[in-house]
């Protein structure tokens, strides 16, 4: 549907609502005179009942759980009540006279009062209910979906080379680690620059270099110490566990050099279930 025939389609709804509003305007009017209302008051009336149930279907269109129930159920008895007064409006001829003063509106006392009741209690029930819904309807926060928001957390955290990585029976393949040690790469060293004069008030620009006195001095670990420590750190594992961004985390190494000891620990314990089934 085209935004033409959208706007048409609210014109239509709002002109057929305005002519029933007006129908039940003159019940409502009616019925007020009947309980002792002035002119005014009786005018007035018809807003207080019928304007409301808009109110509490706009607030039934914005809230969410509770509240949108308490909303609904405000809509649900303001019509019924909208609809007792139409009909009891119907069947006293008395009340379509053109001067209406004070008149019973039910044959019996007991159905009087209950109309009389009903009918004066709808004014004071507006004010209450209205009030409500108007302040839940400012005090309304859109609810988050925490199932997204977390899922969008989670695939953050994860390291590239986990997103999307296919099942290890399928695709994985096996790494044979080499036994030979590697060669460590000593850091270059260098030499920290001149410092400014004293009396330069100037601050000083961060050159991405770090000084040999704030390294780590942690020394740096070769793929076959790497795998003898995730041997004893992962051997409680399941094989499901076993990812790059969990052994990165556990051995506290990268990305490359953790993709490197998963693989080979997959691989050891492929190698230790075939045996097992041959033993």
């Amino acid at each position: 549907m085209n935004r033409t025939a959208k706007t048409l389609l609210v014109l239509a709804l709002v002109v057929v609502v305005g002519m029933a509003f007006r129908v039940s305007w003159n019940a409502l009017r009616d019925i007020a005179k009947a309980i002792g209302a002035d002119d005014t008051a009786a005018t007035l009336y018809p807003f207080v009942v019928d304007g409301l149930m808009a109110l509490a279907l706009v607030a039934a269109l914005v809230l969410t759980g509770e509240a949108r129930r308490f909303a609904l159920r405000v809509l649900a008895g303001y019509t019924l009540a909208s609809l007792v007064l139409n009909y009891v409006h119907g069947l006293l001829p008395e009340l379509h006279a053109e001067s209406i003063g004070w008149s019973r509106l039910a044959a019996g006392d007991w159905a009087n009062w209950a109309l009389v009741l009903l009918a004066t209690s709808l004014p004071v029930g507006s004010i209450y209910f209205g009030s409500d819904l108007v302040a839940k309807v400012l005090h309304h926060r859109p609810a988050v979906d925490l199932k997204e928001q977390e899922s969008t957390q989670i695939d953050v955290n994860r390291s590239m080379s986990d997103q999307g990585e296919p099942p290890v029976e399928e695709t994985a393949p096996v790494v044979e680690v080499d036994s030979s040690p590697v060669p460590v790469v000593e850091p270059i060293e260098v030499r920290p620059q001149l410092a400014v004069a004293a009396e330069s008030t100037r601050p000083r620009r961060a050159t991405g270099r770090v000084p040999a006195a704030a390294r780590s001095t942690r020394p740096t670990r070769t793929n076959i110490e790497l795998l003898a420590e995730a041997r004893s750190l992962t051997e409680s594992w399941p094989v499901e566990k076993l990812t790059g961004e969990g052994i990165r985390k556990a051995l506290r190494t990268s990305p490359a050099k953790a993709r490197v000891v998963r693989e080979a620990l997959k691989a050891e314990r492929e190698r230790d279930t075939a045996a097992a089934v041959a033993g």
